[in-house]
């Protein structure tokens, strides 16, 4: 016997999406609310904490990327030995801003 589903909710939708939603259904072999019903379970949403780790690991990567910019502007432009040691110090920096970067990645995302 059928799971009674008492709750209803409501999408608006323009015609040209519920004629694709449709047919999407259809050619699964089931009714659309059952198809947004498995659509929604295989759905992962963000919640707050994890939409600022998001945040903050792409003020890490533009800093980053800044970085590693100016050092390659520097570097084509001051080219003598002493000077390669600073390129190398902003080099470890940018090594230690990766490894503060690493501690945001979620475990579950995994390594990409």
């Amino acid at each position: 016997m059928a799971r009674r589903r008492p709750v209803i909710v409501a999408v608006r939708l323009t015609p040209d999406e519920s004629a694709d939603w449709r047919a999407k259904a259809k050619a699964a072999g089931v009714p659309l609310s059952a198809l947004i019903r498995r659509a929604m379970a295989h759905t992962r949403t963000w919640t707050a904490p994890a939409a600022e780790v998001e945040r903050e690991r792409t003020r890490q990567v533009s800093r980053i990327g800044n970085n590693l910019n100016q050092i390659a502007r520097w570097a084509n432009t001051h080219r003598s030995a002493i000077e390669a040691v600073e390129v190398i110090g902003h080099l470890v920096a940018i090594k230690r801003a990766l490894a503060a970067l690493a501690r945001f990645e979620s475990p579950d995302r995994g390594a990409r």
